[in-house]
């Protein structure tokens, strides 16, 4: 169960923590890359299990610089989901590249790693570089699989963990399975800062400190690039706050597990899909995500309920105006286009109390009621 919760309490203490570290930061006067964003990296470096954290602008930019160090450039092909955030592919053609995009498993939502290999081996003629899977909502891609058949393809994988923190398979965090892994801190995030913020993890310390070179112009020495580059740095408020939210990190995503657990009990045995975790994997419900054909049905009855409700993704980024020629895997992309029609996001977060989670519960119970009704 949701233990009682005080949140108006809760929000006073961390905004008395965070507003303490702005002031910190104003008193120092630095401001780009200095005392904070080093101890940031190197504090969530360790809470992942990690080597290496480096700070950049946002989690596009991280995806960028992954690929960019990674040597990924025009001509080379990069295979993702088009089930996700558009940032991941518009990371790809930032890069230079030619995003290749491959189907999602039913279930969890992430890369289907059966048609990735399938792909793979009927697309020898192509410059397959990488391959970026998405821990999409919170759950886990397998990782296992993924790297396996990368190591045969002599592929670089580069993890989106921006909907991910904190959630693993087994005791391995996500963000430290492939080559490099990218973050996001946009504020909605399960670790969010107040702003654009994001973070490129890696063990290999060659790509960390490429990527340290390539966020501030390649600069080695001041003013002098040893590489090409781009101004991406995370700033000193944003890193000085992500440290105070670090701390609750762990638990708000027990939080958000107990919200998703209590949907789960209230909605199983419906007509709903409701997430499922794959045994051994730490879901962290960035977004807790149902099916259903009657979609819109449901999303107007829960408005006029007074309980928000999103649709994360209503278009795969295929079927968008602006991405309509990227590659797509031989036998197209049928599950990723027929969840669009069917998903739909319920409200979660850290702070919502049992008895919240209890209406929003009931709404949709009454919902399935009536539209059983013939």
């Amino acid at each position: 169960m949701i233990p009682a919760a005080n949140p108006l309490a809760d929000y006073l203490a961390r905004k008395r923590e965070i507003d303490q570290a702005i002031q910190r930061v104003l008193s120092e006067g630095r401001y780009i890359l200095g005392p904070e964003v080093a101890a940031f990296e190197q504090e969530f470096a360790s809470f992942l299990g990690a080597e290496f954290t480096v700070g950049v602008g946002s989690g596009t930019e991280a995806l960028h610089a992954a690929l960019r160090v990674c040597g990924i450039g025009p001509g080379d092909v990069v295979m993702t989901v088009s089930h996700t955030a558009v940032a991941t592919v518009a990371a790809i053609e930032l890069a230079g590249a030619i995003p290749l995009l491959v189907d999602i498993d039913p279930r969890s939502y992430t890369l289907d790693v059966n048609q990735l290999e399938e792909t793979l081996l009927a697309s020898r003629s192509l410059r397959i570089k990488a391959l970026i899977p998405v821990h999409l909502y919170g759950h886990p891609t397998d990782m296992s699989s993924i790297m396996s058949i990368a190591e045969r393809f002599n592929l670089k994988v580069i993890e989106d963990c921006a909907q991910s923190h904190g959630a693993s398979i087994g005791a391995r965090k996500v963000g430290t399975w492939g080559h490099l892994a990218a973050f996001s801190f946009y504020p909605t995030k399960n670790l969010g800062a107040l702003g654009d913020g994001g973070a490129v993890v890696t063990n290999d310390p060659i790509l960390a400190a490429r990527v340290a070179l390539f966020r501030e112009y390649g600069w080695k020495e001041r003013y002098i690039s040893e590489m090409s580059g781009a101004n991406s740095r995370l700033d000193e408020l944003q890193a000085a706050i992500l440290r105070v939210k670090l701390r609750f990190l762990g638990q708000d995503n027990v939080k958000r597990q107990e919200v998703a657990s209590q949907y789960d009990s209230m909605l199983s045995g419906s007509s709903l899909i409701i997430p499922r975790t794959h045994p051994g994997y730490t879901h962290v419900y960035h977004q807790y995500v149902i099916r259903t054909p009657r979609r819109d049905a449901l999303k107007q009855f829960l408005a006029r309920s007074s309980v928000g409700s999103l649709i994360h993704y209503p278009v795969p980024v295929h079927l968008q105006p602006a991405y309509r020629d990227c590659l797509l895997a031989p036998g197209g992309l049928p599950e990723t286009e027929r969840i669009s029609g069917e998903i739909l996001s319920l409200p979660i977060h850290p702070h919502l109390t049992a008895d919240e989670v209890r209406r929003v519960g009931n709404v949709i119970l009454s919902w399935l009621q009536q539209d059983s009704q013939p």
